[in-house]
């Protein structure tokens, strides 16, 4: 296989921690929108995004859910950031074994934003449309990325079947088995 060059949309929200005054409006948009039916319940328990909150520092970090992490990291730095220190799950977007973020209540499945992409007709994200604060702020910009072509599962299926059986008993049998619908 060769590999293609592509442009890629990169999506990301970015997150101004000084402008978000802790309101959740993001936290409960994002788990109506996703309940099923859409908009029939709200559970910010299911949401992509949590305001993280320390009540001691007055300080509110919204935070939208990353990748599926299947292990849990060996990080355990500290980042000092106005002379207040947080540890760095903190800010971590993945869900993994050793905290609750980011994961369905009932099932325990992880969840990851999917930035709303479910409704065509969306311009942003909808947390980003109800953050009356602007703390958050939807970007997309353009990246060149060479991709690997790799062949489909039923491509891979039929040459081990072709190498087996021949390409005319494959094709063959594909004939009768269409004559049967």
């Amino acid at each position: 296989m060769k590999a293609e060059k592509k442009t890629k949309t990169i999506k990301n929200i970015r997150i101004d921690v000084d402008k978000c005054n802790g309101c959740r409006a993001c936290e409960v948009i994002c788990s109506s929108f996703h309940a099923s039916p859409q908009y029939s319940s709200n559970n910010p328990e299911r949401a992509r995004i949590r305001v993280i909150h320390y009540p001691l520092r007055d300080l509110y970090v919204p935070v939208y859910a990353g990748e599926y992490a299947a292990a849990e990291c060996a990080g355990r730095d500290k980042y000092t950031i106005n002379g207040k220190e947080y540890d760095e799950c903190s800010f971590c977007r993945a869900s993994c074994p050793s905290r609750d973020v980011f994961k369905e209540p009932d099932s325990g499945l992880p969840l990851k934003c999917d930035m709303c992409e479910s409704e065509p007709t969306l311009s942003e994200p909808m947390c980003v449309q109800w953050c009356l604060a602007d703390a958050l702020i939807y970007e997309e910009r353009e990246e060149e990325v060479v991709e690997e072509v790799t062949q489909e599962e039923i491509e891979v299926g039929l040459e081990a079947m072709a190498h087996r059986f021949g390409w005319q008993k494959l094709l063959d049998t594909a004939a009768r088995m269409s004559k049967k619908d």
